[in-house]
């Protein structure tokens, strides 16, 4: 079938809204008609060429919609069906999706890398060139292919602008909070960087009951905002931060701490903001040459936990449905992490915004009653 996608030829070009072929799904996929897509920094870094992949491409990994078809095979989703995207599918036998860890599953990795999707070829073409997939999903686009289990059911009541944000960011941060950290009520904690991923974490250490939820970031008017999100308290960084963190904690440190953002330094600084027996969490991924330093001594007579957390340590199909079915009930205000809409021949427009630091979320939409919002 012809569709209309935002073609990335080679990096650091303008996106070129185009019509390309996309072929039917084959066993173990599902056509998507996609009524919203969120634009995440990864697409920016990798439109940059800061995270490599291949190209041309079609990039987008947040996106919501409706299925249109589904492949050999499917059989938890129907035509009709309103799902939400993960781009971490899984194949449900390798030893790690078998212990329920299906972010760190063995089959998806190199398909994503190589820019197919599981079974090692692609659905996109532009004339004679096939056209690689990004993060199994290419969003940017009025259809997609992807493998099933990225294809995550939801309730035909909540808005797909919403729900396309739910399966990147949004489920990143609130995963680092509630999987990972398993924050207690009454406990403290430090989160760095107030973009998305980081106000997801303030959200989701609310809904924890956390006590104190101190948010660390350069930008004053990100703290004030994070604020409205349920932090406590907004530090920018400086040589104290440390102390002035033990200090809000009565001298001990925080009992949790959050590297949402991957920067030079900060899991050091982390690691010497957290109480004895606190854990620290590092989901932003720093550059490739970062060789982070801890002083050996204190993580053992301190005994505290530094851990990765990788897209939430979620399990994306229970997940994606919980975050959802508490925002629905009030309790978590996903609607206010978009920013601004866009039109699919806006995305360019949608870069230089989030490169200017204007967005906590940009959200493309194609289907105005669907997504639940219009282009303005």
């Amino acid at each position: 079938m012809q569709i209309t996608a935002a073609l990335m030829s080679r990096t650091n070009e303008p996106l070129e809204t185009t019509s390309l072929e996309l072929d039917a799904p084959k066993d173990g996929e599902v056509l998507v008609r996609l009524a919203a897509t969120g634009v995440c920094a990864s697409d920016a870094h990798t439109h940059s060429g800061r995270i490599p992949s291949p190209s041309p491409c079609v990039l987008g990994h947040e996106g919501a919609g409706v299925i249109e078809a589904v492949g050999p095979g499917v059989t938890h989703v129907s035509v009709g069906d309103h799902v939400a995207l993960s781009w971490m599918p899984n194949c449900g036998t390798c030893r790690h999706c078998q212990s329920g860890r299906p972010v760190l599953c063995t089959a998806a990795a190199p398909a994503m890398f190589a820019g197919t999707l599981l079974d090692g070829t692609m659905r996109l073409h532009h004339g004679d060139q096939s056209v690689s997939h990004y993060s199994f999903l290419s969003t940017f686009a009025t259809h997609t292919v992807v493998p099933a289990s990225s294809a995550i059911p939801i309730d035909r009541d909540v808005p797909l602008a919403v729900a396309s944000l739910v399966g990147c960011g949004i489920l990143t941060g609130y995963g680092a909070v509630v999987n990972r950290a398993q924050v207690r009520p009454g406990s403290s904690i430090a989160i760095f960087g107030a973009g998305g991923v980081g106000l997801s974490a303030v959200m989701a250490a609310q809904i924890s009951g956390a006590e104190q939820i101190i948010v660390i970031d350069p930008v004053a008017e990100k703290l004030d905002e994070a604020k409205t999100f349920g932090a406590t308290h907004g530090l920018q960084p400086s040589d104290d931060l440390v102390s002035h963190i033990r200090d809000l904690t009565d001298g001990f440190g925080v009992d949790y701490a959050i590297d949402a953002a991957g920067g030079p330094n900060i899991l050091e600084q982390a690691f010497a903001a957290t109480v004895a027996g606190g854990t620290i969490v590092c989901v932003g991924i720093p550059g490739p040459g970062s060789r982070p330093s801890l002083p050996g001594p204190e993580l053992v007579r301190d005994e505290k936990i530094v851990t990765g957390s990788l897209y939430g340590s979620s399990r994306p199909s229970i997940d994606i449905p919980l975050i959802l079915r508490q925002y629905m009930a009030g309790r978590l205000p996903l609607d206010r992490m978009i920013t601004k809409t866009y039109t699919l021949d806006q995305v360019n427009a949608a870069f230089e915004d989030m490169h200017a630091g204007l967005l906590k979320r940009g959200v493309i939409v194609f289907d105005s009653d669907l997504a639940g919002v219009s282009v303005k």
